[in-house]
């Protein structure tokens, strides 16, 4: 029947209306939940059952963090895109109030605090395919930065030395479609989540439409945790195919890939181990910097060697207070360097062992000043065979926007001290190595580097 032009249906039109207000008033309701505005939680309450000052939140360690850091995020900017969701029907277990309470005092040492808006807005998403960088993911600023950046040590490492059709030649991590992109990286995330699993299960949180966890007043809720649903596999194969299925959900935009991807880093290897890994330096897994949260070296560990050791020596040590400390018990498929303009050579406990240095691929996640890139040749013999170590070629991925292509490093380990002496960085004149170049001579520990025409980074 058809409506006349002069008289609409009133219950057609109230139908209407009422739809429209409803998803009007669910986009302000997200945006407020986001920004801590709704009506639950307004006043974050501690462990102790205190009220957060107005000034300040506790960070677990007894430090006052700035106003809140970690709750809002910098004025002006946008709020993110809302999560895609899958459906609650898929089945596994939704997360419980003694999963998510697990979650953030693993992370943040506490339950009020929650993630920073540079967190929530990251994402795995790879430059454009067929290109110079096809290879490498574009990064965020902050804390996720060292996640990607150390995930993508294993991209690398899967397109140069372990895919089916791989071919050892900066070429191939070119001449990559999007399909390829998006396959590589379904099995480096299922890799990474297997061996922190101890290759007996993976855990792969998603985010669903409903919400599990309701409010308490010792759980700030941040309207996407308590929405995870939990998926776990003992079969490896059968984790690589859901992530590959579920992909959209670590790299679409608004996903928070990144947080999902420690959410489920964290569950892979569970709560006991993670307790067994750390020490007393490392209480839990972020750091309060800047008004966000940093990673710390337990997070790195996890992703290079599926253990969330805090230190990277070899073994462990006796700290200053006798206590053990514990550090990188096995050689890693993926290295570690690091150099800081603070670095001493006389801290024993600050030096990078030999199973990080000497990983079983060469390619090295380096943190340069607290800035993490990716260090990596395309010759697999350079660390089994002695002779390669003479003069080799090394290509650098420093994550930077204005980076178009891998910068190309030249290193001679055996070039002579009278050719060495009079050396100075040219772009800083009485400053004789670049930081990286320090850092690769952590590595080697006479080398000298050749930029081959591009300007030394950091």
């Amino acid at each position: 029947m058809e409506v006349s032009s002069g008289k609409q249906s009133p219950p057609e039109l109230d139908l209407e209306e009422i739809t429209r207000k409803m998803v009007f008033l669910d986009k302000w309701r997200e945006i407020f939940s986001y920004h801590r505005l709704g009506t639950n939680n307004a006043t974050p309450q501690n462990h102790e059952g205190n009220a957060a000052s107005a000034d300040g939140t506790g960070d677990g360690t007894g430090t006052t963090q700035p106003r809140g850091q970690g709750r809002w995020p910098p004025r002006g900017l946008c709020p993110i895109p809302r999560p895609s969701v899958i459906s609650s029907k898929l089945g596994s277990s939704p997360i419980s109030l003694t999963v998510a309470t697990k979650l953030r005092q693993s992370l943040f040492g506490n339950t009020v605090h929650i993630f920073s808006y540079d967190w929530n807005k990251a994402y795995f998403k790879f430059h454009s395919p067929f290109s110079d960088l096809a290879f490498a993911l574009e990064v965020a600023k902050g804390g996720p930065r060292s996640i990607q950046m150390a995930v993508q040590g294993s991209i690398i490492k899967h397109l140069l030395f372990t895919r089916k059709d791989r071919d050892c030649h900066l070429r191939s991590l070119q001449d990559l479609s999007r399909q390829q992109q998006e396959r590589a990286l379904a099995t480096v995330l299922t890799d990474i989540l297997w061996v922190s699993g101890a290759a007996q299960k993976a855990v792969v949180c998603l985010v669903t439409e409903d919400t599990y966890v309701d409010w308490t007043p010792d759980y700030s809720r941040d309207n996407f945790t308590e929405r995870l649903q939990l998926f776990e596999f003992s079969e490896k194969e059968a984790a690589e195919k859901f992530i590959s299925d579920h992909l959209e959900s670590f790299k679409g935009e608004g996903s928070r890939g990144i947080v999902l991807f420690l959410y489920s880093l964290i569950l892979s290897r569970t709560f006991e181990r993670l307790q067994e890994d750390l020490d007393s330096t490392t209480p839990h897994l972020l750091q309060p910097s800047s008004g966000g949260f940093l990673c710390r070296q337990a997070v790195l560990n996890m992703i290079l060697t599926g253990r969330a050791s805090p230190n990277v020596f070899n073994g462990c040590e006796k700290g200053e207070a006798q206590e053990l400390l514990h550090g990188v018990l096995a050689r890693s498929d993926v290295g570690y360097l690091q150099w800081g303009r603070d670095a001493s050579q006389d801290d024993r406990l600050s030096q990078v062992g030999s199973m990080l240095k000497t990983p079983r691929f060469p390619i090295w996640l380096c943190n340069i000043n607290g800035n993490c890139s990716v260090l990596f040749c395309t010759n697999r013999q350079l660390l089994s065979d002695w002779k390669m170590e003479r003069v080799f070629d090394l290509y650098l991925y420093s994550g930077q926007r204005s980076q178009r292509r891998p910068a190309h490093l030249t290193v001679d380990t055996h070039s002579h001290h009278w050719e060495r002496g009079g050396r100075e960085d040219g772009h800083r004149p009485g400053r004789r190595f670049s930081p990286l170049e320090m850092a690769i001579r952590t590595k080697w520990r006479e080398a000298t580097i050749t930029w081959n025409g591009t300007g030394p980074f950091f």
